[in-house]
């Protein structure tokens, strides 16, 4: 069984490409479950998630990385898989996750990301970004990984402390501990279409700016009302 956890804050309009995305995989659909876990959304989130979803709760925690951490604190899974509202899964998805976790010393996976949206910039950027992520991989410096595609074997993940509950950053700092309890590994197979439209409605300079500063200053802001969606 693997444990798919979706955080979710007003996402009416992107959580059904998503979910849809999930429900055709490669895989038997008895074989993995969808958690969607919401920060109290205004619009119809919910009620479309629970079409889909096989939970669908409302988060206790703080921030994006506590409604993950609640997300998998209620998982049935042993492999939990992280991503965002907005993405839209590959039909290969979970299989590869299972067939990666087959290793047995393996304690985290993640993959690239590609745009959603059209458009040359779009494109450079995320070129630009998994690049450095495989950079940092194949390099063993830094792993650069991403919430809206990461898998964990979950006691690991609950033995290294689980996500930090900050503005931002939380996703990567997680690798940190995560290669004490064992293997992180990158998969460029892994690929997650990936939203750029925050990017597009605030411009990727300010975007990456506030996002380097906020992670700069341990994942904590008074300073930017940050460009990620709003979670409690």
């Amino acid at each position: 069984m693997i444990s798919v956890i979706i955080p979710t804050f007003n996402e009416e309009e992107n959580i059904a490409q998503c979910l849809v995305s999930l429900t055709h995989q490669t895989v038997p659909r008895t074989e993995y479950e969808i958690i969607v876990v919401d920060g109290g959304s205004k619009d119809e989130t919910c009620a479309i998630a629970g079409k889909y979803a096989d939970k669908v709760f409302i988060q206790t925690s703080k921030k994006v990385g506590g409604a993950r951490n609640d997300g998998i604190m209620a998982a049935k899974g042993e492999i939990v898989a992280t991503t965002d509202a907005d993405c839209i899964l590959p039909p290969n998805w979970i299989e590869l996750i299972k067939k990666d976790f087959l290793d047995e010393n393996l304690v985290q996976l993640y993959g690239p990301v590609y745009p959603i949206e059209v458009g040359i910039g779009n494109k450079l950027s995320l070129f630009l970004a998994n690049t450095f992520s495989r950079v940092g991989y194949y390099s063993q410096t830094f792993y650069y990984t991403l919430g809206c595609n990461t898998a964990f074997r979950k006691e690991a993940f609950i033995k290294a402390g689980m996500y930090r509950c900050i503005d931002a950053g939380d996703d990567l700092e997680i690798a940190l501990r995560m290669k004490d309890q064992g293997k992180v590994m990158f998969d460029g197979r892994l690929k997650v279409g990936f939203s750029m439209r925050r990017y597009e409605q605030y411009g990727t300079l300010k975007s990456i700016y506030e996002w380097v500063y906020i992670v700069s200053h341990g994942g904590e802001t008074q300073k930017y009302s940050y460009t990620q969606k709003k979670y409690k």
